[in-house]
């Protein structure tokens, strides 16, 4: 018996801010900002830190897979049958921060993750600048 491996499919979304790396970074690993532009959270940037995000329609059970502090993070995002993983890459450019998110491992099988995702991630994004825009 032969198995075939499911193709999965990925969203990424890119965006310049004008703000430095190390202001993104807080953004993207300090609870109570994620909060504010994400769900509701108890992340640390620690490797191997399980945690929650919740929001309304749910929670998303995660794991810290990377950490390097300022240009890269990767956690886990499983909910329901969704078993995916978010990797955040952050690049220094001369007004900024390049970053980057892909979220990996859509199986072609979730229409439904896979375009809540590709929805839900620009709004995200949205609200994180204007977190940044609201941090000193």
């Amino acid at each position: 018996m032969t198995e075939t491996a499911t193709a999965t499919r990925t969203v990424t979304v890119e965006r310049d801010l004008p703000h430095p790396p190390a202001k993104v970074w807080r953004a993207l690993t300090e609870s109570h900002l994620i909060e504010d532009w994400l769900m509701k959270t108890d992340f640390r940037p620690v490797p191997g830190h399980v945690f929650e995000m919740t929001a309304d329609w749910g929670t998303v059970r995660c794991e810290v897979i990377e950490v390097a502090p300022q240009s890269a993070l990767a956690y886990s995002w499983n909910a329901g049958d969704l078993a995916s993983t978010v990797h955040w890459t952050l690049t220094e450019t001369p007004t900024g921060t390049r970053l980057t998110m892909e979220q990996t491992g859509f199986r072609d099988d979730q229409p439904m993750y896979y375009g809540g995702a590709k929805l839900g991630w620009p709004r995200f994004f949205d609200a994180l600048e204007t977190v940044l825009d609201g941090m000193e």
